[in-house]
């Protein structure tokens, strides 16, 4: 299983709310978390089965921006 690292502008448990249903189809339920104390609002996922641009268009289609970190 892959982890990747997202920068995000999702800022508060309303937002985690919002990204909740599109990531858990995306990557799995309980397979992600945002890091709301981190400045870049850390989006951490594990997945084997997404890519790092899948991943970042199911958090744009719930409305947020997403930059995979190297």
């Amino acid at each position: 299983m892959e982890t990747v690292q997202f920068k995000t502008n999702i800022k508060c448990s309303g937002c985690i709310a919002t990204v909740t249903p599109v990531l858990n189809e995306v990557a799995g339920k309980d397979n992600w978390e945002v890091d709301l104390q981190s400045p870049d609002k850390l989006l951490t996922v594990a997945t084997d089965k997404a890519s790092k641009e899948e991943i970042r268009q199911a958090v744009k289609k719930a409305g947020y921006e997403a930059e995979a970190l190297s």
